[in-house]
């Protein structure tokens, strides 16, 4: 199963998506045009757009190892987040440039800290 998982989901604001996209992460199936980036854009992106988008990339598509989110976009759909218990995609909370990074948001984090009885 493993050896099928090898795409770098991201859901990002345009900024972020558009860097990794540069860097080379972007896939579009040109059977079924399944994008693995999602593109969030303030005050038009509804909790239900990201909301379907997590549950594509992390149970409907098993070409996914890793999902990058932004971690402000992730404060969204938190609940979700941090219900999320199987090991593919690992899921990742990565600074925007508008947004900086606070670890006692992240998921992986939380769980790390309570591994450790913190």
């Amino acid at each position: 199963m493993a050896d099928k998982r090898n795409l770098i989901a991201v859901i990002g604001d345009e900024d972020t998506t558009t860097g990794l996209l540069l860097a080379g992460i972007g896939q579009i199936n040109p059977e079924t045009n399944e994008k693995n980036f999602f593109i969030y854009k303030d005050d038009k992106t509804t909790l239900e757009q990201i909301s379907e988008k997590f549950d594509e990339y992390t149970t409907e598509r098993s070409d996914i190892a890793i999902l990058l989110i932004n971690q402000h976009i992730a404060d969204i759909i938190r609940s979700k987040i941090d219900n999320f218990v199987a090991p593919f995609p690992a899921i990742l909370e990565i600074p925007s440039k508008d947004h900086p990074y606070d670890p006692e948001k992240d998921s992986v984090l939380k769980r790390v800290k309570k591994l450790f009885g913190e």
